[in-house]
């Protein structure tokens, strides 16, 4: 089986780079070069052909530590990726399945991967994460097989002739509060996975990552880290994303879900800023998933399919912007949201508040349907009628602009015996993007429009996010913090 990803990403060789020459002589471009000082542990190996190449079925790529020649770390061509190395099988788990997958740890997870990407001309190697380690030299084989060019032949390395390279000599100091990612290497770490493994779990002081522009392809996953700020260069050009979803990654039985391209849980005080992050594959594929409390999105661009953004605990969005195919927000938190957008091909939420928390709580946002036919929350029988549903779901959209909404705005929601009476699909001074009132005559009943006088209190208490996230009062640290 071959393999080579498609997607609409451009990364481009660097102009005037230095080309080295495998066993045989064949013209590549290495990052990091041949006996190249100073490398960060966490690099992704790249290699960029004259042509692109395209991923073997047969081969090994070995890494070993150069002093003792031990083996490092190894990645074998012939174990395939995942039950469905495309995304598009079964999202349904297999547990009688005893097929051996490529299998990274991630954040203590185990996530099916790719070991090789291919973008354009360009094949990175992803490693498995933090086997290597400061102060170290590196040889690295590549079997014969494991990359074919489209044009020539590529031979590889082999131990007599390997790609050689030594890492930096220490990470960031200690006690260190900040560090830099960049994706040349000219950073404290190549990745956003890496930061995240070294900061400590529960700080003092506040840890802030800052991710230099440009595209980080990476499955980013954590657990119980708190006090984090990750903040990007440049909201458009800073980008890290990963092709994921239930059929790639499909559910193990226990633990988080594995089909985000970007999540957490267990964490406190988080604060994400300037920076997209996105999701390649269609299906269920969370662009990010949310586990926590106390959680800042600020000026971010989410990109993802169904199921876009899953949240629980609570989260605070101002002027950020999320699109997905349905189900755009799937919402089992309290989340306020300021000031922002979102783009959705179905329904825009399924909002699964449970009793005694606030659902979404859109403010001064907008809200478009791509297709023209969106629905603002929906509530399907999602239990063949055997159990109560979400019988306490909340979205309350205030001061919202709207394009591409079905008349009947909400919807679909279970009818009996579910009871309704709890749901809370309200809305006040609902406009188009004009800022002119819609039509509301075709509403659902189910749903509410809040008017004032009657309703100013109300509509008072929802604009407050403290009101909303439990008593938290929720500040976003602006610049380098």
């Amino acid at each position: 089986m071959k393999a080579c990803l498609v997607l609409t990403i451009v990364l481009t060789a660097v102009r005037g780079a230095v080309l080295e020459k495998d066993a045989v002589g064949v013209d590549i471009q290495l990052y990091p070069t041949n006996g190249q000082l100073d490398v960060n542990p966490d690099v992704q190996l790249k290699l960029t052909f004259l042509s692109p190449p395209t991923i073997g079925s047969t081969g090994k790529i070995n890494v070993y530590d150069s002093e003792d020649k031990n083996l490092v770390d190894t990645l074998d061509l012939s174990v395939p990726f995942s039950p469905s190395p495309y995304g598009n099988g079964s999202t349904k788990a297999n547990y009688t399945d005893t097929t051996k997958y490529q299998t990274n740890i991630i954040g203590g997870l185990d996530f099916y991967f790719y070991p090789i990407i291919v973008r354009n001309n360009t094949a990175t190697i992803y490693l498995h994460n933090n086997k290597l380690t400061y102060g170290r030299k590196y040889l690295v084989e590549i079997q014969p097989g494991v990359l074919e060019p489209a044009r020539g032949s590529f031979s590889g390395f082999t131990l007599d002739q390997p790609w050689r390279f030594s890492t930096k000599s220490h990470g960031p100091k200690a006690g260190a509060t900040s560090v830099v990612v960049a994706a040349d290497g000219s950073g404290d770490f190549n990745t956003v996975q890496g930061a995240i493994d070294w900061a400590p779990g529960n700080p003092t002081k506040r840890t802030t990552i800052y991710i230099k522009n440009g595209n980080y392809e990476e499955l980013v996953f954590w657990q119980y880290k708190s006090n984090i700020t990750i903040r990007g260069q440049n909201r458009e050009k800073t980008i890290v994303g990963y092709p994921n979803n239930s059929a790639f990654n499909p559910p193990n039985r226990q633990g988080p879900s594995r089909r985000p391209a970007f999540s957490f849980r267990g964490v406190a005080d988080l604060q994400l800023s300037s920076f997209t992050i996105n999701n390649y594959y269609p299906g269920q594929a969370e662009a990010l998933l949310v586990d926590g409390v106390r959680i800042i999105l600020d000026h971010m661009t989410l990109n993802g399919a169904g199921d876009a953004l899953t949240t629980y605990g609570t989260l605070y969005v101002t002027d950020s912007k999320l699109t997905g195919t349905g189900d755009t927000v799937l919402g089992y938190g309290s989340a306020y949201w300021l000031r922002s957008r979102i783009e959705s091909i179905g329904a825009v939420t399924w909002t699964r508040t449970v009793q005694g928390i606030h659902g979404n709580i859109f403010v001064d946002s907008t809200i478009v349907g791509l297709q023209g036919n969106s629905t603002l929350a929906r509530l399907p029988d999602n239990s063949g009628g055997v159990m109560d549903n979400w019988p306490y779901a909340e979205m309350v959209i205030i001061n919202t602009k709207t394009d591409g909404i079905a008349p009947e705005g909400w919807g679909p929601v279970q009818g009996p015996p579910f009871d309704s009476s709890h749901v809370r699909f309200w809305e006040y001074n609902t406009t188009d993007l004009r800022g002119q009132p819609i039509e509301i005559s075709q509403r659902l009943n189910v749903s509410r429009q809040l008017t004032v006088p009657k309703d100013k209190e109300v509509i008072a208490e929802y604009k407050n996010p403290t009101n909303i996230l439990g008593g938290w009062h929720p500040v976003v640290l602006e610049g380098y913090g």
